[in-house]
């Protein structure tokens, strides 16, 4: 029994993998939704101490598990391949938990920055419900600021490692457990660097809006696995430019 399941498992890793990564995106979507609506009540109230902020920070850390797994699978997959050629019979398994745990660590480090952003617009600007921009003049900004990031020589580099998987690997590659740990949080912090002002969007269209961190995730799904180079970054960066300005 138990050889048969290790043998399956074995022949059908891919599809697991993808299996379970789509379905940490939908616990992950589901959970945001049910969070946002908890973070909602508790706005409500008068008193926001710790337990809002460990509520918001789980809102904000799985909301980046639903938005950004799905354009890390190809990374994920192709680690996979080459660790199964390449990795000591036992140790599979163990290295991609640790490439996957790496890449989640920068974006959980990204939601507790994101939580501390939060709580410092809270008390100096007016949010929504929906946790939005309630001024012009930022939402104009967080759309230019986005514009001009796209088409910056450090969000080409970043989108560049994160659309050639099998390139990065092949030049970072470290064998081990904790050199596969290292090279998902070098890919993690590409990936950061790679989508981190297109998250600061969520103040302009809102933090607990379903369309919108929907279009989000997956507009960087496409932005990582469609093969046109930083053409759609750039052009994604002369509309978000356009956008602010004509918001003004």
């Amino acid at each position: 029994m138990t050889l048969s399941v290790i043998t399956f498992s074995a022949k059908n890793e891919r599809a697991i993998v993808v299996a379970c990564l789509f379905t940490v995106e939908a616990v992950g979507l589901y959970a945001t939704l049910a969070l946002g609506d908890s973070v909602m009540m508790a706005t409500m109230g008068a008193e926001r101490g710790l337990a809002y902020w460990a509520l918001l920070f789980a809102m904000w850390w799985t909301m980046m598990l639903a938005m950004m797994l799905p354009s890390a699978t190809p990374a994920i997959l192709t680690f996979s391949g080459v660790n199964k050629k390449l990795a000591r019979d036992g140790r599979q398994t163990a290295a991609l938990v640790a490439f996957i745990a790496g890449y989640l660590a920068l974006w959980t480090a990204f939601s507790a920055g994101a939580v501390a952003l939060q709580i410092m617009l809270e008390n100096r600007i007016a949010l929504d419900m929906m946790m939005a921009t309630a001024s012009v003049w930022l939402g104009a900004g967080l759309l230019v600021a986005a514009g001009l990031y796209q088409m910056s020589p450090l969000k080409d580099s970043c989108l560049h490692k994160c659309q050639a998987p099998l390139l990065y690997l092949a030049r970072h590659w470290r064998n081990g457990t904790f050199g596969a740990l290292r090279m998902g949080l070098a890919h993690g912090a590409y990936c950061v660097g790679c989508c981190w002002v297109l998250m600061g969007l969520l103040f302009y269209g809102g933090v607990m809006e379903p369309r919108w961190i929907v279009g989000l995730a997956a507009y960087v799904a496409a932005e990582k696995l469609i093969p046109a180079g930083n053409k759609l970054s750039h052009l994604t960066g002369l509309v978000l430019i356009g956008w602010g300005l004509f918001t003004l």
